[in-house]
């Protein structure tokens, strides 16, 4: 490595820059010859059992199956964002990921700049030709856990915690309503939100309270699209005797008996992908779009839950997701408004 790029580098650690697997600040620490993929995880973190930890799992799956030098970065605080994306591109990363739309501007900022390096964005849109967009119709998979939510509801009413109040999370909210009222045009729907800046991924006190405050109006069904702050919707759910549902990853497991299913946006899918499309000399910039028809969105059905949702219940929202992919239901997109 330059001197210079060592130098650059070093500077960014200094900044706050935690790049947890950089015990070796030298690309040819790992085998060179081996292309290089970069991860940076939003505040939440890898470990959020959420979001980042979909993210975690493709990438780690990747390394297993592929030939590749993997390093992550948490960095934990917003300001530290893009000095983390710029080491590796300083570095000469063949691939640097960003995880979350709030990554944006910062991977088309860093992208401009290293024009040479690949990069991927989950959950944003850039038409840098070294960007890959890896975006998702949650709208499709939460409508489905909405139908599951209304057939469950005993009390006719559900609800809703979002994370961050922005146009991304509304439509796994809005999925949600139109899902909960195709079953029953009459149920009421709940929704809330953490907050409105990056904290709100990060807040599960918040996240409890918001629940409790639902539970207080009678929902006893609860979709949790938070982040790591939805786990505080979990533990009201399992406090109160209610059902949450789970995201992005299948979080099933989390409370067993008190989740009710999972809508499951297979970031880890995407993003070993990309980095199988890197591998195989294949990577191309522009939207990758993952949804129904793709398995890039769903429901989770496994030991946890298979007791709480009845065999009918399953075949009617399974007959329901073969029609939105058809486009015999349309579900609406609430980014498109």
């Amino acid at each position: 490595m330059r001197p210079q790029k060592l130098l650059g580098l070093c500077l960014a650690l200094v900044l706050g820059l935690a790049l947890s697997a950089c015990r070796d600040l030298s690309y040819a620490a790992g085998d060179p010859k081996k292309p290089h993929v970069g991860i940076v995880f939003d505040s939440g973190g890898k470990d959020d059992r959420s979001f980042n930890a979909a993210a975690w799992r493709g990438v780690r799956r990747a390394a297993k199956d592929f030939p590749i030098v993997l390093r992550d970065a948490e960095p934990g605080d917003p300001a530290s964002l893009e000095p983390a994306m710029r080491a590796f591109a300083e570095v000469g990363y063949d691939l640097v990921i960003g995880i979350g739309f709030a990554q944006t501007p910062i991977v088309e900022s860093v992208a401009k700049d290293y024009p040479k390096v690949n990069f991927a964005i989950v959950d944003g849109v850039s038409d840098l030709p070294n960007v890959a967009s890896l975006v998702f119709k949650e709208h499709e998979g939460s409508y489905l856990v909405g139908m599951i939510a209304a057939h469950t509801t005993r009390t006719g009413v559900v609800g809703f915690v979002g994370g961050m109040d922005v146009p991304l999370i509304h439509k796994f909210e809005v999925g949600y309503e139109e899902g909960a009222r195709s079953v029953n045009p009459k149920i009421q729907v709940i929704q809330n939100y953490v907050g409105v800046t990056e904290a709100a991924w990060n807040n599960p006190g918040k996240g409890k309270e918001l629940a409790v405050a639902q539970i207080g109006k009678g929902a006893d069904v609860i979709f949790a699209a938070a982040g790591n702050s939805g786990l505080g919707v979990f533990d009201a759910a399992e406090q109160y005797d209610k059902y949450v549902i789970g995201v992005d990853s299948n979080q099933n497991w989390v409370k067993p008996g008190h989740v009710l299913t999972s809508m499951v946006k297979r970031v880890d899918n995407a993003v070993y992908q990309i980095v199988g499309d890197l591998v195989n000399h294949r990577f191309k910039g522009g939207i990758h779009v993952y949804g129904l028809e793709n398995d890039g969105v769903g429901f989770a059905m496994d030991q946890f839950n298979a007791k709480l949702i009845s065999p009918d219940v399953v075949r009617q929202v399974d007959a329901a997701r073969e029609k939105i992919i058809h486009g015999e239901i349309k579900v609406t997109d609430a980014m498109a408004q």
